[in-house]
This record gives C-alpha cells, sequence and structure tokens, in this order.
C-alpha cells in the first residue's frame, strides 16, 4: 500500500492494518523527510489518545494529516507504532 499526497509517496508498506476503514502504515515506513511534528490530539474512546504530523511536500503543507497513538489502548493494541492518513491523502495498492 502506498499513502500518496501532492503526486509525492510518503508512505509505503506491504504491512497495513486496516482499523474503521483507514490504513494503518509501520511507523518504519515513512518517509521521514515529508513529516512535521504537530502541537494537535485528539482523544478515541477505545484507541486512546492520537497525536498528529503535518506533511510538507513540494513546499505545500498539508496540516495534521496524519494521526497516531503513542500510547495504545489495550483494545488498539494492533495499531501501536503504525500511522494513518486523512485529508486528501490518497491510499492505494
Amino acid at each position: 500500500m502506498k499513502a500518496i499526497w501532492n503526486n509525492t509517496v510518503v508512505a509505503e508498506s506491504d504491512d497495513t492494518v486496516v482499523v474503521e476503514n483507514n490504513h494503518y502504515f509501520p511507523a518504519d515506513s515513512l518517509k521521514k523527510e515529508f513529516f512535521e511534528d504537530s502541537i494537535a490530539h485528539t482523544s478515541c474512546p477505545w484507541k486512546g489518545r492520537a497525536s498528529y504530523y503535518s506533511l510538507r511536500v513540494n513546499g505545500d503543507l498539508n496540516k495534521d494529516a496524519a494521526w497516531f497513538y503513542p500510547e495504545t489502548s489495550p483494545a488498539a493494541a494492533n495499531i501501536k507504532d503504525r500511522v494513518a492518513f486523512w485529508k486528501g491523502v490518497r491510499i492505494e495498492k
């Protein structure tokens, strides 16, 4: 699977986990040069507290376009150390 934004592959892996129709990519599959830490956080009742990354590709910023759970709840252990995408990031085979 590939995560693509701004015509650029920002993550690629054959080992994604699908939860609630989102592909969670292993953290080591991210192309780190496109990721910036964000101060944003949200909470999910069953997964825990999410943190975010923004994407910067070819000078364009996609704020808070990727999220992950630094400390997953026991129910979400299968997405520990994984990152998912939204805000126009395409997921393709």
